[in-house]
């Protein structure tokens, strides 16, 4: 969403005017930091999210909807951690603390980490740099962050340290359109949807997805789909879903929450357009849905697709054409807070960090953190810290974008390769496929009408037999119908997920040849080789 192009001067009162700050850039954010002082956080540091937001930047938005009537009772009388509650007094200039059970920092067998991490736009051409953290690094006053910090126990919602740089990335990127928004940190966004639904929902609930989602959050819950197109859910038939629910027929209570990967969707590859959006944030307004949005693959937003041998579309040349290159996220149009945000680390820096972040209401956000403060606590003391010396100490908010620029190029190419060898190797009279623009997969849909079984067989038998084949061919593809959320509906179609995220571009040139020759063997076409081509 473009920022303002000037500032804007409303009425609040009959007789006063109040002024819309200009969005977050870059240099505010350094400003802010300026201006707000040194930041000072030790063991298990409570964190103020309205300092790391700013004090004016959001006076003028709307305060977010309560959701009392949708939190389930475990989420609404779960107490938080009386001992986590004493952290707050370890700030006290000369105290004692003979209060907390923590092991003392002296024994922590780590006294120095180091690792190597990409040195982005060097003056001196260095390709990477060295970062070191000590476990006395806070005392020694060379740096917010250490290790006998990172390595203690922490609060739920992580780290103030990285917190903060996490709560400015967001308002940077999505700038929430109410004003108590709020993050805290998760240790995956798998965890995060396994606490939201155990605050929102009950057993026997159903939760809204795509036709097609991801196997684990089937297997965490028990979504039914609603219908999609190549632009991801359609806002119709969530409509008509929602409107037309029987009770009886379903065995359950109408919907309250919609889960959805908007861009980049697993499996399908598909993004929803800004205008899809839109549409879906009226229907969950209409019938006051909660929505989950899960965005692993934001970032991943890639260059268009020219077709075969044509010239690439050269990259955004600044971060604010970056920026307003990505499609605008559900909680940039979240004007009541009914968006929780999932954010994660683990398709941008590695999924083993086992880090990444919820946006929503400080109500939802404080009961997230409670939630977290007495299962999994935070996320790992390790992670965090590296995280913290690659994202604020050496690349900051500028180079961050840098890297999420280039792994964007990085993908483009990736996906470009896979295209372009669909479109040489695959037979087109019984496979299609539509350009991703964003993610990690390719969604292919077999026609399996034309099958020479197919008045015998049924579509599971021969997807399955589809799967052994091109197993035998030295090749693996994901069946479709393992993801899709209600296995007691026919879709009637048949497709195969590949994924272009890891192999070598050799191997995923050879992967879809391989799949080729699969196809044409299991419905009796003619080879490559004997056609000429």
């Amino acid at each position: 969403m473009a920022p303002p192009s000037a500032i804007e001067v409303l009425p609040a009162t009959d007789t006063s005017t109040f002024t819309i700050p200009d969005r977050l850039t870059i240099r505010h954010i350094a400003k802010r930091r300026a201006a707000s002082g040194k930041l000072i956080a030790g063991v298990a540091a409570a964190a103020d999210v309205g300092a790391f937001k700013g004090r004016t930047h959001h006076v003028h938005k709307p305060l977010a909807k309560r959701w009392d009537h949708r939190l389930t009772d475990e989420a609404k009388t779960r107490g938080g951690s009386s001992l986590k509650e004493a952290a707050k007094f370890l700030k006290q200039p000369g105290l004692i603390s003979l209060g907390g059970g923590l092991p003392s920092s002296e024994y922590f067998p780590i006294e120095e980490m180091s690792f190597e991490v990409p040195n982005l736009n060097s003056a001196t051409g260095e390709r990477h740099a060295v970062l070191s953290v000590g476990k006395h690094d806070m005392a020694h006053g060379t740096s917010d962050y250490d290790l006998a910090t990172a390595l203690q126990y922490g609060q739920g919602h992580g780290s103030a340290q990285l917190l903060r740089f996490l709560v400015e990335h967001t308002e940077l990127v999505h700038n929430p359109p109410y004003s108590d928004w709020s993050c805290t940190m998760t240790v995956g966004s798998t965890s995060a949807f396994d606490m939201a639904i155990r605050m929102f929902a009950k057993p026997g609930d159903w939760i809204i997805s795509e036709e097609y989602t991801f196997p684990a959050m089937v297997e965490t819950a028990a979504p039914m789909g609603v219908r999609m197109d190549e632009g991801g859910m359609l806002a119709d038939s969530l409509d008509e879903v929602l409107r037309t629910w029987d009770e009886q027929a379903r065995g359950g209570k109408k919907p309250v929450l919609l889960y959805t990967v908007p861009t980049g969707q697993n499996p399908t590859g598909s993004t929803q357009s800004l205008q899809r959006r839109k549409e879906i944030y009226a229907v969950a307004q209409k019938h006051d849905l909660y929505i989950l949005e899960d965005e692993p693959y934001y970032f991943l937003q890639m260059q268009p697709y020219t077709g075969p041998n044509a010239p690439d579309v050269p990259p955004p040349a600044s971060h604010e054409d970056f920026l307003l290159s990505l499609v605008p996220s559900y909680l940039s149009l979240d004007v009541d807070g009914r968006v929780m945000r999932m954010d994660s680390f683990s398709k941008v820096i590695a999924p083993g960090t086992r880090v990444g972040w919820i946006t929503a209401s400080e109500q939802i956000c404080k009961r997230y953190s409670v939630h977290a403060d007495l299962s999994t606590q935070s996320p790992s003391g390790v992670s965090q810290m590296m995280l913290f010396k690659i994202l604020e100490e050496q690349w900051g908010h500028g180079g961050f974008l840098d890297w999420l620029l280039h792994i964007r190029m990085e993908y483009t190419a990736r996906r470009n390769v896979i295209l372009d060898a669909c479109e040489q190797f695959l037979p087109k009279d019984v496979v299609s496929w539509k350009a991703p623009k964003a993610g990690m997969f390719l969604w292919l849909c077999v026609a399996w009408e034309k099958h020479p079984d197919y008045l015998s067989k049924t579509l599971v038998e021969i997807e399955d037999e589809l799967f052994h084949a091109n197993m035998r061919h030295g090749t693996l593809l994901m069946k479709g119908s393992w993801f899709c959320p209600d296995k007691e509906v026919d879709t009637g179609k048949m497709f195969f997920r590949a994924t272009y995220a890891a192999a070598p571009l050799d191997q995923i040139r050879e992967a879809v040849r391989r799949f080729g020759e699969s196809l044409r063997e299991a419905f009796g076409l003619v080879t490559l080789a004997d056609s000429g081509a």
